[in-house]
């Protein structure tokens, strides 16, 4: 069985979590060693001041060319840290910019300098395809999700709270990712020889296999960037600020009227789409803790505000927000159904999603379908990513 390394930096910019994992992208043989490698400071300010400039960005902007470097840094770093043997490393990089709508979506880092100083080939630029072929190119979690869950009960949403909030719905029949058609998928990429999926499931699409999949609203990237603001830290540790505060019912009310919550799914998020509607939602004349009470509460609303074809019997939470007693507090006030932590199941939530990206891969390397109908909106399973050589 192929031995793979994922690695996640996400829209929180708090660091690189590395996973290890022998998965040939159906089946998940074993799950290793995980460990995370924060940003410093200063690469983590850097970022987060390129993620408010990017849509003017060139690509040779120095300042990005230095971040871009240093992160790609940390990456080399949290390989090596695993002291695990690998044939294949998923590198998602960090994602400055998302634009679907514009056809557009840009993760940054160096795959080829990665695989110089692993001496391992690396699979990279997973969201590209499915966004130039129509699609929202998030979530891509969702395959990953419905090969953990494929014994537990179902309907089942996986949510993961992140910088943005985003949630796996599997239905009553699930998604067995051996049974995806292959349909309309191009020649296997480079990689490790195979027979191929199967087709056991009904028609190869996501949707029409029970899964569905898109960001509910923000997670945990305003609160972060709010505790920053009043505070200097660089998030609310234990919910102690949230937790003290009320919640402003007429803020609230303003930032659940914005237009995203009445589009259908699939749909997918840029970090700062909720920007402008926090600047003039009010939230700015509240005390610290107010604010971040009413970011708390926000949140959680715009994951009750989710349409599924059936309501979930059970939210399984992961990303960092399910370490924010804040936040699972309120998402069970407003769900009304068991909310638990990942770990509850015995999955690793703070290395899903780079175990993610090791399980997807494995899917590029022999040409499987990343996203679906029902995850993107993309037309048909749509394979998806490169890989460079040492």
């Amino acid at each position: 069985m192929p031995r793979t390394i994922g690695l996640m930096s996400g829209t929180s910019l708090d660091g690189v979590d590395a996973a290890w994992l022998e998965t040939d992208g159906e089946t998940i043989m074993s799950v290793g060693p995980s460990l995370t490698i924060p940003y410093d400071d200063s690469l983590r300010r850097d970022l987060r001041a390129i993620l408010d400039t990017a849509h003017q960005l060139p690509t040779t902007d120095p300042g990005l060319a230095s971040a871009v470097a240093r992160l790609t840094e940390c990456h080399v770093r949290a390989v090596k840290a695993l002291e695990r043997p690998a044939d294949l490393i998923g590198f998602h990089g960090q994602t400055i910019l998302h634009q679907p709508d514009q056809r557009r979506t840009w993760q940054v880092g160096d795959a080829a300098h990665l695989a110089r100083e692993t001496g391992v080939p690396v699979a990279y630029d997973f969201r590209s395809a499915d966004v130039a072929a129509g699609g929202e190119g998030a979530p891509f979690a969702p395959a990953y999700h419905a090969a953990l869950a494929r014994d537990l009960p179902r309907p089942l949403a996986v949510l993961n709270v992140g910088g943005v909030a985003n949630v796996t719905w599997i239905g009553p029949r699930g998604i067995d990712p051996r049974g995806i058609d292959p349909r309309g998928i191009g020649p296997r990429g480079i990689g490790w020889s195979g027979t191929g999926p199967s087709r056991i499931a009904s028609s190869g699409t996501g949707e029409d296999e029970g899964l569905i999949a898109f960001d509910t609203g923000p997670g945990n990237g305003p609160l972060d960037d709010w505790v920053a603001r009043h505070t200097g830290q660089a998030f609310d540790r234990h919910g102690a600020l949230a937790l003290s505060g009320t919640v402003d019912a007429a803020v609230l009310g303003r930032l659940m009227a914005h237009p995203y919550f009445a589009r259908p799914a699939p749909k997918s998020l840029d970090r700062l789409d909720f920007s402008r509607a926090l600047a003039v939602s009010g939230l700015d004349a509240l005390t610290a803790a107010d604010g971040a009470a009413t970011l708390v509460a926000f949140t959680a609303a715009s994951v009750a505000a989710a349409v599924f074809p059936s309501p979930p019997l059970r939210w399984l939470v992961t990303g960092g927000g399910r370490h924010n007693p804040a936040i699972m507090t309120a998402l069970r006030a407003a769900l009304g159904v068991p909310v638990e932590a990942v770990e509850t199941v015995g999955w690793d939530g703070d290395a899903l999603e780079a175990q993610c990206f090791g399980f997807l891969a494995a899917r590029v390397a022999r040409g499987l379908p990343l996203s679906f109908r029902g995850t993107t909106g993309v037309p048909a399973p749509m394979p998806g990513g490169r890989i460079v050589t040492a």
